[in-house]
């Protein structure tokens, strides 16, 4: 008989962050390995696993809920609530997002936990979100068997600031859809993008270093600017007031996709002359490496784990640096053959990553906590 696994789907409700997509990419080999019996759950509890491009009302009603800080405390409560009430017992339990519910009934319970923001940059994060990892993070997370960590940055975090042994904690690489994020012969998009442009994709949020980047971008000499324009990428997170003011002081230079797909954002890295990655603080950072899979030179910051990610194949700028950030863009813009080296030494980091080497390291944990 084959052991029951739950995995908690909330994360799969939103517009597609890297959470979600973790945890679709790992969810999906996970089934389609068949060696557990998988489900999910929403706030309720389903065998049935959800992608993250699909449209629901569920999806719909979870965007108002995030706009009201009050609601979303309140529906998180409820959405605990009915995790206790209606749980079957499960042998065990991945929380791929942090904080294990409490009202689950499993025998072993696995987390993983993707880095420390919300206590290193509590600025960077909604107030209701900081509140919520207070009071529920470290009260639920020594109830996890093991845990799962994206890089040994976060290894090491997760060493200096909880009481686990190294032996209970086990790095695992996210992984890359190489179907998807790869090089294109042939591209068509429904919407324009710019005849040669600088990328960069991520969630519109303080943590991500976009006024720095914006910034930076502006302090291009002016004939680079007339070629290069900057295109952003990303859902509308959260304190990203400024940053929409500086996009729109700029529409002639700087455009803002949004949220696009999987698909489309592809094609989006193939067509950018060079992706730019700025961010502070990561626990990973999937970005530059999908930019790598699709043939793109990467300038990627180097603080955290961005530098574990993505090894020889990237040039680094210092992300509280604005003039170094600017010198890095011209220096790869202006340089053909350092564009070539950066794309050949990118394509071969990125076919190191893939979902299906993360999902095995997965349930490997999982045999072995089973075990234990």
């Amino acid at each position: 008989m084959k052991p029951k696994l739950l995995v908690d789907g909330i994360s799969l409700l939103s517009p597609l962050t890297g959470i979600g997509r973790y945890t679709y990419e790992v969810s999906k080999r996970l089934k389609e390995q068949n060696r557990y019996k998988v489900d999910f759950f929403y706030g309720y509890y389903s065998d049935k696993l959800q992608k993250p491009s699909q449209k629901s009302s569920i999806k719909n009603l979870k965007s108002l809920i995030l706009k009201n800080p009050f609601v979303k405390r309140l529906a998180r409560k409820i959405v605990n609530f009915c995790s206790m009430v209606f749980s079957p017992t499960y042998d065990i339990y991945w929380q791929p997002n942090f904080i294990p519910k409490s009202g689950v009934k499993a025998k072993k319970i696995v987390t993983t936990v993707h880095d420390f923001s919300f206590i290193l940059h509590g600025d960077f994060q909604p107030e209701e979100t900081v509140e919520y990892f207070e009071n529920n993070f470290f009260k639920n997370i020594y109830r996890s068997d093991m845990i799962i960590t994206g890089s040994n940055f976060s290894k090491q975090e997760i060493l200096e600031r909880l009481n686990f042994g190294e032996d209970k904690i086990k790095v695992i690489y996210h992984g890359i859809n190489h179907d998807i994020f790869r090089i294109y012969k042939e591209i068509e998009l429904d919407f324009k993008l710019p005849k040669k442009f600088i990328l960069s994709v991520g969630s519109i949020e303080p943590r991500k270093n976009l006024i720095g980047l914006l910034k930076a971008y502006n302090l291009l000499d002016s004939k680079i600017k007339q070629e290069y324009k900057l295109v952003l990428a990303g859902f509308k997170g959260w304190q990203n007031k400024e940053i929409m003011e500086l996009i729109n002081k700029d529409k002639q230079n700087i455009s803002y996709l949004g949220f696009i797909s999987d698909e489309e954002l592809a094609k989006v890295y193939n067509l950018a002359t060079c992706f730019v990655f700025a961010s502070f603080y990561e626990g990973f950072g999937l970005p530059p490496l999908e930019a790598m899979a699709c043939g793109t030179p990467v300038i990627a910051s180097k603080l955290t784990s961005i530098p574990e990610v993505c090894s020889d194949a990237g040039v680094y700028c210092d992300a509280q640096n604005i003039e170094d950030i600017r010198d890095k863009i011209e220096l790869v813009l202006s340089d053909k053959n350092l564009q070539t080296a950066m794309i050949q030494k990118g394509l071969k980091r990125a076919g190191e990553f893939s979902w299906e080497k993360s999902a095995k390291e997965h349930e490997e944990v999982f045999k072995k906590v089973l075990k234990s």
